[in-house]
C-alpha cells in the first residue's frame, strides 16, 4: 500500500514518523500511536450512552486537538460539536469544518475577543463561557462590529474553586444582561466539575458532584423564575458523566479523555470497585518509544522522556507489561527497571501517558494503527494554540 499523494513530500524520521501503509514495526520513535480498533469502540461507546440517555454530547476538543479525531467523534458518537479552551484553538476546529463550537473559558482581551466574535463567520456557532457581567459588554460591541452573534454560557464554579460565579443571582444578572445585549444570545450554564474527575472512590466523586447539582439546579430554577429558561445545561466528564446524563437538570456532556484513556484516569473506580481502564475504557492512545541503551544490567533507557510527554499526573504506564516499570525520565531519556534483564535494545514498547491532553500537545501528529499497519495519519492540528 502506497502512501496517499498528500503525504509525497514527507520524509519518515524527519517530517513524520510514519507513512499509511508502512509496518507498524517500522514506526520512528517516539511518536504517538493510535489503537484506531479501541478508539472506535470508545467513541461509538460513549456515543451510544449519551443517545440512550438523551444528552447531547459536546466533545473537548483540548484533549487532542484534532479536527481528525473529532470529525470521527461526530461520525461514529454522534458528537454534536466541540469544547476548546482558547479562542486560537476554537478557530482550528471551525475552519476545519466543525460546526458547534464552545469556548469553555472566559475570554477578555480586546484581540481575543474580536477574533471570537468573528469565529461564526466560519460557519461554526459559536458559544463562549462569562463569569463577569462587564465582559457582557466587550463581547457585544465586538459581535455588532462585526454582524454575528455569540451565544453566551454563564458559568457557574460549581467545585473546581477556578472560573464562575458561585450565586444564582449571579447567574440571573448576567443571563438577564446577555438576553438584552445586542448580538448576544443567552443560552445556557457552564457547570463542569473540574476537581474531582481524578478522584479515586466512585462515592467520592458522586458527593461532589450532588453537591455540583444542586447549586445547577437552583441556578436552573431562578432562571427559570425570571423568564430564562436555559437551553443547554453543560458539564460532565469521563469520571463523572453518569452522574449529570441521571441528574434531571443536565441536557449535555463535555467528556474528553475516554475517547484516549490514559493512566491517570485509568485508576479512577467505577461502582463496582474496578479500574475504569479495565472494563469501561479501552487504552487507545500510546507513546511509542524504543530501548536505546542496556548498559547496565538492571536498567533499560528508552527515547520517550520528559519532551515525549507531561508527567504532571504522573509517570507513563507501560501497557500490558509487569516484569519492567518506567520509573525515572529526563529531557530525553526514560530509565525503565529490568530487573530480570528481559528488554532489548531496539525493542519497541508502548507507554500509556499519565495525562493525555499536554502529551498530545507536544507532538505533531498521531500515527493511527490497525492489524499491524499504519492506516492513517493525523495532524495535532491546534497544537501549541494557547492564545
Amino acid at each position: 500500500m502506497n502512501a496517499p499523494a498528500k503525504f509525497n513530500d514527507l520524509d519518515v524520521g524527519f517530517d513524520v514518523p510514519a507513512l499509511p501503509g508502512m509496518d507498524a514495526a517500522d514506526i520512528q520513535t517516539p511518536c504517538l500511536v493510535l489503537d484506531l480498533d479501541a478508539l472506535e469502540r470508545n467513541i461509538t461507546k460513549m456515543g451510544d450512552y449519551a443517545k440512550a440517555h438523551g444528552m447531547r454530547h459536546r466533545v473537548h476538543g483540548k484533549m487532542h486537538k484534532s479536527v481528525d479525531v473529532a470529525k470521527l467523534q461526530e461520525k461514529l458518537g454522534g458528537a454534536v460539536g466541540v469544547c476548546c479552551q482558547k479562542v486560537s484553538e476554537a478557530e482550528v476546529f471551525a475552519r476545519g469544518g466543525i460546526k458547534d463550537v464552545l469556548v469553555s473559558n472566559q475570554v477578555r482581551d480586546p484581540k481575543k475577543i474580536d477574533r471570537l466574535a468573528q469565529l461564526p463567520n466560519l460557519g461554526a456557532r459559536t458559544i463562549v463561557c462569562v463569569d463577569d457581567i462587564a465582559n457582557i459588554a466587550e463581547l457585544s460591541e465586538a459581535a455588532q462590529r462585526h454582524g454575528t452573534e455569540l451565544e453566551i454560557f454563564v458559568e457557574i464554579d460549581c467545585g473546581a474553586g477556578r472560573c464562575g460565579v458561585t450565586t444564582s443571582e449571579d447567574v440571573v444578572a448576567i443571563a438577564k444582561a446577555a438576553d438584552a445585549a445586542p448580538n448576544l444570545k443567552f443560552t445556557g450554564i457552564q457547570a463542569y466539575q473540574g476537581a474531582m474527575q481524578h478522584m479515586d472512590s466512585y462515592d467520592d466523586r458522586k458527593a461532589k458532584l450532588d453537591i455540583a447539582i444542586a447549586m445547577v439546579k437552583d441556578a436552573v430554577d431562578a432562571l427559570k423564575a425570571a423568564g430564562l429558561e436555559p437551553e443547554l445545561v453543560s458539564g460532565g466528564g469521563t469520571g463523572s458523566y453518569y452522574f449529570e446524563s441521571n441528574s434531571g437538570v443536565y441536557n449535555e456532556l463535555q467528556c474528553g479523555s475516554y475517547a484516549f484513556m490514559d493512566a491517570d484516569y485509568g485508576r479512577i473506580l467505577d461502582k463496582d470497585g474496578n479500574r475504569i481502564d479495565q472494563g469501561e475504557w479501552e487504552n487507545a492512545f500510546f507513546i511509542l518509544t524504543q530501548v536505546m541503551s542496556h548498559a547496565k544490567a538492571d536498567k533499560a533507557i528508552c527515547d520517550a522522556g520528559l519532551k515525549a510527554q507531561s508527567v504532571d499526573s504522573g509517570l507513563p504506564v507501560i501497557y500490558g507489561r509487569t516484569d519492567v516499570e518506567y520509573v525515572k525520565c529526563s529531557d530525553e531519556h526514560g530509565v525503565i527497571a529490568d530487573p530480570d534483564g528481559v528488554l532489548k535494545v531496539g525493542e519497541k514498547l508502548r507507554l500509556v501517558p499519565g495525562h493525555c491532553d499536554p502529551t498530545a500537545n507536544v507532538h505533531d501528529w498521531y500515527v493511527g494503527v490497525r492489524n499491524g499497519k499504519v492506516e492513517t495519519l493525523w495532524p495535532v492540528s491546534a497544537r501549541g494554540k494557547a492564545y
